[in-house]
């Protein structure tokens, strides 16, 4: 709802209720039911062994998902929809669930978001473990960009562009793509050396390892070296204050050549910072999680402009959640 839109009691009890239908899809991804089924069709005692569930409970999820869509049942058996076997079997190259459990990891913080707006701050959550919680953010922020960065490669240009900064860019989605849509281009991610392993995989998968490297480094204490004549910056900013939003963009615009762009992807909220829905959600998720929230444009394009930016413009581009690119002039 939103914009002026009247409410009914039925949408409010939806949206109110809608955590029944995330929380049964994060139960089955995170049991690996779609991954168990494959191509087969099995009752819900032959899933139950290959996963050990109890079956009644099982029988129960298995059903729930089938009354969404997810899974198709006959005779007894259960199989997956063609969508399910193509994102929610872990050996499909469309696998999505990594972001889902994700998304299963922020869960207890978002039952606390009254705490969190209380306090103004992070609250504590249950910890999944240091590694599985990196590898479903990593790979989940793989799964989204996978969805965009081939459209935002071919509508970016980058024409006689040379060396790129994909800055915080985790395992180089978007510094794989650039350097897919432009032959001429090398690319530099840069982020924690936790992240490098992913980026590492990422890119031999994509055929460009040769002309990808990874610097270690933390881009709010750390310095920036260069210089590069493009910065891609993709949902970053988000993560920081505003204060720590100045710095790094300046941080980057000092290594880059003259001349060189520096772009600036994120979830932008209007001049008000009441909307779109997305971005402004988006924000509590950051209140549970950091210290950051997300911006307008108005107030990216204030930062790149007194960090010495010209030519400041808002891209054509426009994704999922109302992403948008905003493009500067070093």
């Amino acid at each position: 709802m939103g914009n002026g839109a009247e409410w009914n009691i039925g949408q409010l009890l939806s949206v109110s209720s809608a955590y029944w239908r995330s929380s049964t899809v994060h139960a089955a991804v995170k049991l690996e039911i779609f991954t168990a089924l494959s191509d087969e069709e099995l009752t819900a005692e032959e899933v139950s062994a290959k996963i050990g569930a109890n079956e009644k409970g099982l029988a129960m999820l298995l059903n729930a998902l089938t009354a969404m869509g997810l899974l198709e049942h006959g005779d007894s058996r259960y199989k997956n929809t063609g969508f399910s076997r193509s994102h929610l079997a872990k050996d499909a190259p469309g696998y999505i669930g990594y972001i889902i459990m994700h998304h299963f990891h922020l869960v207890d913080a978002w039952a606390k978001l009254h705490e969190a707006v209380v306090l103004g701050r992070p609250v504590e959550k249950r910890f999944h473990g240091e590694e599985v919680e990196r590898e479903s953010f990593q790979m989940g922020m793989f799964n989204l960009a996978m969805a965009i960065a081939p459209t935002i490669a071919a509508s970016v240009n980058l024409e006689g562009r040379q060396h790129l900064l994909d800055l915080g860019g985790g395992p180089g989605t978007h510094a794989i793509h650039f350097c897919l849509a432009n032959p001429q281009l090398k690319a530099t991610i840069y982020d924690h050396k936790t992240t490098e392993p992913f980026a590492k995989k990422t890119t031999k998968r994509f055929g460009v390892a040769g002309r990808i490297n990874f610097v270690a480094g933390d881009f709010n204490t750390d310095p920036i070296d260069g210089p590069y004549d493009v910065a891609w910056l993709s949902q970053i900013l988000h993560s920081n204050s505003l204060e720590e939003c100045q710095k790094l963009i300046e941080k980057t615009m000092q290594a880059l050549e003259p001349g060189g762009l520096i772009l600036v992807h994120d979830f932008f909220l209007n001049d008000s910072l009441d909307g779109p829905l997305f971005p402004a959600l988006f924000s509590m998720n950051m209140l549970l999680n950091n210290h950051g929230r997300s911006y307008s444009e108005k107030e990216v394009s204030a930062l790149m402009q007194q960090a010495g930016a010209r030519d400041i413009q808002r891209l054509q581009f426009k994704g999922p959640n109302d992403s948008a690119i905003l493009c500067g002039t070093a």
